[in-house]
């Protein structure tokens, strides 16, 4: 199969599930009755909605951090809002987490005006690919505590050896992941070499030169284990953040659920979620994840719902004008290129008069 009839066979595949997952929630509520649902999310109020949002963030704060721990020579500001920026395209968008990452390598590549220095592709996508790897291993620590809190509460819960069973397999996967980071370069340049002989001599060299820099990127990164382990110790902290909102909520619609209890549901939530990654949005993914751990913990499913509803509205209320911003951003850049352009290609002709009259 060509790449075009894979990119359409992707399309199609991405739009199928967005529907399917827009009928999963739209079922859900019907189940539960929209009256229902409509009621617990309104309870939360205006006041407590905005003090969610401040606490979503801190929280992203807190992950430009992380991203900063591990590339420390990047600005932490630009780092932050190309974290946003990844973050908003995967949960504001019809992508899936793979097409939030390429927003997210674009805007690590963005630069306002002539402030900081220019990231160039490889370095762009080398900082992403570590922060999203960092994250995991933080999420994989998350996991096993939520893990260890639902075994606490209800040991017999159907959910517990399917979530560990997952659990094992991310770890092979963060392990795998890290592995090919290192190693994958070498790995190109063995076989990718005979397989781009075929192409034009440029294409070929230009490709090999980039898997060298990007491998060298990737293994200058790597070397640095202490700024590896901040970066995930401060995405642990993100995660647990997320479950103080998902706490702080749950108060506001009325649930009485401890902190530990917050974390073994976002925690097994999170990990269900990391399977259905091909999903945009975790749509109805999500909502089956929430309503499944809330009845393990004696909420309501209109309840547990609203808790998924309401994730999904701060997720929109922040991600929405980020986007915006950015392509604001972006358009500004690109008119700046163009004028930049234009007045070089006057000024060549009109040197070249003066050199004719000279």
């Amino acid at each position: 199969m060509s790449w075009p009839d894979r990119a359409w066979v992707l399309k199609k595949l991405t739009v199928f599930l967005t529907f399917l997952g827009l009928v999963a929630i739209t079922a859900a509520m019907a189940w539960s009755g929209f009256d229902s649902v409509l009621r617990a999310v309104l309870s939360i109020g205006f006041g407590g909605f905005l003090v969610v949002i401040c606490c979503q963030m801190v929280v992203n704060g807190v992950l430009g951090l992380a991203w900063h721990a591990a590339f420390p020579e990047i600005g932490y500001l630009r780092l932050l809002g190309a974290r946003m920026v990844r973050d908003a395209a995967a949960t504001c968008l019809p992508f899936s987490q793979v097409g939030g990452m390429v927003l997210g390598v674009r805007a690590t590549c963005f630069r306002a005006g002539s402030s900081g220095r220019a990231i160039d592709l490889p370095e762009a996508t080398c900082a992403n690919l570590v922060d999203i790897t960092t994250e995991v291993m933080g999420q994989v620590v998350f996991v096993l505590l939520a893990v260890a809190s639902l075994v606490a509460y209800q040991r017999s819960n159907p959910l517990v050896v399917p979530v560990i069973c997952g659990a094992v397999f991310l770890v092979l996967g963060v392990a795998g992941f890290i592995w090919t980071q290192r190693n994958g370069g070498n790995l190109l340049r063995r076989f990718g070499g005979a397989f781009t002989r075929s192409m034009a001599g440029q294409w070929h060299d230009g490709l090999l030169s980039g898997m060298d820099t990007m491998q060298e990127r990737l293994e200058a990164a790597w070397s640095r284990p202490w700024h590896i382990a901040a970066s995930a110790a401060y995405h642990l902290v993100g995660w647990l953040g997320g479950a103080g909102m998902l706490w702080l909520t749950a108060g506001y619609l009325g649930v009485h659920l401890t902190f530990s209890h917050a974390v073994a549901v976002e925690g097994v939530a999170c990990a269900i979620m990391s399977v259905g990654f091909l999903v945009p949005g975790s749509l109805g993914v999500q909502e089956g994840a929430y309503m499944a751990l809330g009845h393990a913990f004696g909420i309501e499913a209109s309840v547990s719902l609203g808790l998924s509803l309401l994730r999904r509205g701060r997720e929109l209320v922040i991600g929405i004008p980020v986007l915006l911003i950015w392509q604001v951003l972006e358009m500004r850049g690109l008119r700046r290129r163009q004028a930049l352009a234009a007045g070089a290609s006057a000024a060549a002709p009109a040197q070249g008069e003066d050199t004719h009259l000279g």
